[in-house]
């Protein structure tokens, strides 16, 4: 439908213009909404004649150019003229030259890959396997995540986790060299290349450091209460952006297990994030989590 698709022109070799079609994602759809500054919803709520009328009267006319990204004939971005775009396999080819021996964290559905990419971005997760240590019966390794989006969905990055391996957990935290180097798509984002490159050779390089830090700040957590009681808890939990139910969750299932410690907290806070349907939010929310184990310091 017209409401789902977007004009353009192409030239040829002999210099001619050509009218071109193409048909828009959820993620463009949704960003020439915001730029015509109207409705989603009641743009698809109506008919296509109306749905183009409404672009024609709202679209911006300053005559800045626009930048689409095209896969075939489906338009996967928009974007103003200063949106610089890093773009995947430049970061993946970074992973493969510097990260040589780093495993994927465990099996996806599509093999073991410890890749997520989709639509709008792309997630990398990898261990160290000469890594691991075991602190009171549980077994954890370093690693780091890599995040980026070709289509602006959110800016290029990495940072480093510790994969707890008997549920999976993603714990976000490192008190040695904190690696978290993120860039917005703009004119200096590809000095990001750089440092994600520096960031994975100092993992490595630090390894022992990072560890004996671990595994002595995951000691502490194990032994100091986050609160004295549910309520304590909870009000910290929510200083730090942790959504109320999955607080109340996590509250409720680390009481099972005696005192409600850093870690007990920490702990189930990563067990229902492993749950989350879209690794972005998973991700974010593991950001938050891990910032707990500072009060263990």
């Amino acid at each position: 439908m017209l409401r789902r698709g977007v004009a353009g022109m192409r030239q040829d070799g002999a210099g001619r213009s050509h009218d071109l079609a193409f048909q828009m994602n959820d993620w463009s759809f949704g960003q020439l909404c915001r730029l015509a500054k109207v409705n989603r919803e009641t743009v698809n709520r109506v008919s296509a004649d109306t749905a183009t009328r409404i672009f024609q009267e709202t679209l911006p006319r300053s005559g800045k150019p626009l930048q689409l990204l095209t896969a075939g004939d489906s338009v996967r971005a928009i974007h103003g003229a200063s949106y610089t775009r890093l773009y995947n396999s430049e970061l993946l080819e970074i992973v493969q030259d510097t990260a040589k021996g780093f495993e994927p964290t465990q099996q996806g559905l599509l093999g073991k890959t410890g890749l997520y990419c989709g639509e709008q971005d792309m997630f990398v997760f990898l261990i160290d396997p000469l890594g691991w240590t075991e602190i009171d019966g549980e077994a954890f390794a370093p690693g780091f995540f890599l995040w980026n989006s070709e289509v602006g969905r959110r800016r290029v990055g990495i940072e480093t986790f510790w994969f707890q391996a008997v549920c999976a957990n993603h714990i976000v935290w490192d008190a040695v060299d904190v690696t978290e180097v993120s860039r917005k798509h703009t004119t200096n984002v590809r000095s990001a290349l750089s440092d994600i490159r520096h960031s994975i050779r100092e993992l490595v390089a630090r390894r022992d450091a990072r560890r004996d830090h671990f595994v002595s700040t995951i000691r502490s957590a194990m032994r100091r209460t986050l609160g004295d009681d549910a309520d304590a808890v909870l009000n910290k939990l929510a200083q730090r952006g942790i959504p109320r139910k999955m607080a109340k969750e996590a509250v409720e299932l680390a009481s099972r297990n005696g005192r409600l410690t850093i870690f007990s907290v920490v702990d189930a806070l990563t067990r229902l994030t492993g749950i989350v349907r879209w690794i972005g939010d998973r991700t974010e929310l593991d950001q938050k989590i891990g910032s707990l184990l500072n009060l263990a310091v």
